[in-house]
């Protein structure tokens, strides 16, 4: 550019002396604008000779308006204000007439007709030749990229971009990956490794579940993401999720556990069951159902009081607490009134 810009600038120079040293200078001499085409407004008053310009004029070669009577000390705005998205440079020592101005764009901007910069010269009106220059943003450069094979889109839900440099992720829509889960594309548009695969994977048949059974086809293998049903019998219950499913490394998701009811440890003394006070012949066979929690009836060791005590049933186990004393029958039946769970509970100063 630079090269260029010298021959460009050589006859502008050789113009200028040669119209200081002659007064018979023709027009045919004065050479063209160097880029584009310039709109002047104005132009100086027209001459052949210096005698025919004023004190302090001279008749030089003015661009567009030809030789014209220009006073060669005259300076152009300088320095130019910030354009949108542009950068001036002067390229003459000073802003006189025929100085010339670089305008390039900022990066990510370009001129007009891919030009690299704009070149105004200073003209006898002390102003810059041309029109502003309009820089607009640069189209971004197409992107190389690496070819995925259709077995490869088909096969992979990918992550990333194919572009050259950049990294991808596999992960397959069904079943194990087999080798490298990322690959690279590189400089010559080829993978670094070669495209991993995706291995089919099967579940075998579902473990069996005591004291349930599975509603779902026999079969010897499941693919994945299939899902099959658990069920407890009579008197049990499912603990974990009815549903289970095939995953992908080969294996069911969490198994549920069929857990038996548990018989009340009590006959002739209420119960505090789901915030009920009930006699255990009144509840359904006598039975809680797993992860029920059961209140006893305790005596205070000192005091005609009742201290409640609880208890979990878990998987067909219930034990009545320490302090818990069945009732004899003859309590039961003369003097039901006096039974533990009957008498008024102990209050917080008792507890102390």
């Amino acid at each position: 550019m630079d090269s260029v810009l010298l021959l460009l600038l050589l006859p502008w120079t050789l113009a200028g002396s040669v119209s200081l040293q002659t007064t018979d200078e023709s027009s045919d001499a004065c050479p063209e604008r160097l880029l584009g085409n310039e709109q002047r407004k104005t132009c100086p008053k027209p001459c052949r000779k210096d005698k025919d310009c004023v004190t302090k004029r001279q008749c030089l070669c003015d661009g567009q308006c030809g030789l014209s009577c220009v006073a060669p000390g005259r300076t152009c705005p300088w320095p130019i204000p910030p354009g949108n998205h542009t950068v001036a440079s002067l390229l003459s020592p000073s802003p006189s007439f025929s100085a010339l101005l670089q305008v390039r764009c900022v990066p990510g901007y370009v001129l007009p007709d891919g030009l690299d910069a704009a070149i105004r010269r200073c003209q006898g009106d002390r102003q810059w030749s041309g029109d502003d220059p309009i820089c607009t943003a640069a189209s971004p450069p197409p992107q190389v990229t690496c070819s995925l094979p259709e077995e490869v889109t088909e096969m992979f839900s990918t992550t990333g971009t194919a572009a050259v440099g950049t990294t991808i992720h596999y992960t397959c829509l069904t079943g194990k990956l087999v080798g490298n889960s990322e690959n690279v594309c590189t400089d010559e548009q080829t993978w670094q490794y070669p495209h991993p695969i995706c291995q089919r994977v099967w579940c075998p048949p579902p473990q069996e579940v005591k004291h349930g059974y599975l509603v779902a086809v026999q079969r010897s293998e499941y693919e994945v993401g299939e899902a099959i049903y658990y069920l407890c019998r009579k008197n049990f219950l499912l603990e974990g999720p009815n549903r289970v499913i095939c995953q992908d490394n080969g294996t069911w998701s969490t198994v549920p556990y069929c857990r038996a009811r548990c018989p009340i440890p009590a006959e002739r003394s209420r119960v505090l069951i789901g915030g009920l006070k009930r006699w255990p012949y009144d509840v359904t066979d006598s039975v809680v159902p797993h992860g029920e929690n059961v209140t006893f009836y305790c005596k205070h060791p000192k005091k005609q009081c009742s201290l409640p005590s609880t208890e979990t049933c878990y998987d067909g186990r219930l034990s009545a607490p320490s302090c818990y004393l069945e009732p004899t029958w003859l309590q039961y039946k003369l003097f039901p009134h006096r039974l533990v769970s009957e008498i008024e509970a102990c209050s917080l100063g008792d507890l102390d």
